[in-house]
Parts: C-alpha cells; sequence; structure tokens
C-alpha cells in the first residue's frame, strides 16, 4: 500500500471509530473494564458505593520527589527532563507566597474529578470516569485530537510524541494517545494502594493519604473532617477527588 492510500485508510479508521463510538460511548464507557479485579469478584464492576480519593500535606513534601520516581517505575514513563512534552502523570510544581515568601512543593497530578471536563470534550469517548471516581484513557479508541489536555485546568495530561517501549503489561502506552496518572487502578484493583501513596508511606514521610471518601469510617474521610483542606480551582466546581491540606 503505497504511502497516500495508507494515510487515507488510517483516516477513514479514525472517522469510523469516532463516529460509532460517539454513538455508543455511554454503553462503552458503562461496560468498559480496563484492568482485571481482583480485589472484587471477577467480572463485578467498580462500584459507585466507593469513591477513591488522596489527601496530600504539602507541608511534608518539601525537597522530596519519591512520589514521580516511585510513579515512574511503576508505570514505565520516562521524561522530566525540563522539557514541555514531557509526562506528566505527576509533577512537583514550585509555589512561593508573593505576601509572604513562603515556599511549598506541590504533587500534581490528575485530580480525577467527580465533574471531569475531560471526559465532557471527548468526542470518541477515550476519556472515561469509572464508577468508584476514577478518570481514565482507554488509549485503543484515543485518537490524539488532545481536547481532553485543553479542558483540563490542572496541566495533568500529556502526549505521547515518541515511539514506547520498555511498557509495563498491566499500563499500555502508545505513540499519538493521551495519558495521566490513572491512581494505579491496576493496583487498586488487585487490592493494593497507589505506588507513589506506598513510597511515600514506606519513606517516613507519609504525606500521602489514600482512601474511600465515601467511607465515613475510613482514615480519609476522618481527617478530611479534622482539618482544613485545600480543592485546587475549587471556584471551577469540579469537586477534585485529590485534596491538600497546609496549602
Amino acid at each position: 500500500m503505497s504511502t497516500s492510500n495508507k494515510q487515507t485508510a488510517d483516516l477513514a479508521r479514525r472517522r469510523f471509530l469516532s463516529g460509532a463510538v460517539a454513538l455508543g460511548s455511554v454503553s462503552i464507557a458503562s461496560g468498559f473494564t480496563l484492568y482485571t479485579a481482583s480485589a472484587r469478584p471477577k467480572g463485578e464492576p467498580a462500584s459507585s458505593k466507593i469513591r477513591w480519593g488522596l489527601l496530600i500535606d504539602t507541608g511534608k513534601c518539601e525537597d522530596c520527589n519519591i512520589c514521580v520516581e516511585a510513579c515512574k517505575t511503576e508505570n514505565g514513563w520516562e521524561g522530566h527532563r525540563g522539557n514541555l512534552t514531557d509526562p506528566q502523570w505527576i509533577r512537583k510544581v514550585g509555589l512561593t507566597d508573593k505576601r509572604t515568601g513562603k515556599k511549598q512543593s506541590l504533587p500534581v497530578m490528575c485530580l480525577h474529578c467527580e465533574y471531569p471536563p475531560c471526559v465532557d470534550v471527548c468526542p470518541v469517548g477515550a476519556s472515561m470516569k469509572r464508577a468508584d471516581g476514577i478518570v481514565l484513557v482507554d488509549r485503543h479508541l484515543c485518537i490524539g485530537c488532545r481536547y481532553c489536555m485543553m479542558a483540563c485546568p490542572y496541566g495533568a495530561r500529556s502526549f505521547v510524541h515518541e515511539k514506547v517501549t520498555n511498557q509495563k503489561p498491566y499500563m499500555p502506552r502508545g505513540q499519538g494517545t493521551v495519558e495521566s496518572c490513572t491512581l494505579c487502578a491496576h493496583r487498586i484493583d488487585d487490592g493494593r494502594i497507589p505506588a507513589c501513596v506506598e513510597a511515600c508511606t514506606k519513606s517516613g514521610r507519609e504525606a500521602m493519604l489514600f482512601g474511600d471518601l465515601n467511607d465515613p469510617q475510613s482514615a480519609i474521610s476522618k481527617r478530611i473532617v479534622q482539618v482544613s483542606t485545600t480543592k485546587l480551582r475549587a471556584d471551577l466546581g469540579l469537586e477534585p477527588n485529590v485534596r491538600y491540606v497546609n496549602f
């Protein structure tokens, strides 16, 4: 097949997928399971009874990059060379209060919003939110339009520009697609906690608290009741499930 014919075929395929998925996005999103679930009976979908969340104590994040390195190792992404095209699964953002001069180091990733704008703008249903609140990208459906990247106010998504090698079997990545933090859904479905949380806890900093926001008896729910927490860009009404304390 000539180059021009191949390009035409690829374009036709993408248009077909866009139309087909747009028509069936609801049924696909509701029945789609990206990871094998072993923390609950196999075949049982994620439940809305659970809403996974993360509470980050920025007061314990100074001069630390453990969460970033743990995510990089767990999910097999490369980058952080200081380029704008680097993967943005999780990154450390330095902030300075202009009035007091106080400096903070803030871990930022996909905040797994209750009302994710990335899902709203995706034309093919590749961006989706599971019943348990985890926001994901189906790379088999993603056409690389990057609308979701423009819609995300947190800069939490990135585009894979280059060919990907040494992929993890549980975390497929692909050139020409969009990716972001999955809250380590593959680990959650296996009854474990996200890699960043595990690494932070083992380091002794314990800056990250993970759990079910719908369970009033969970450690994260009890902590949120006890302290004042911050939601990034709360004015947008997106209700992120990742919150901050001491920020």
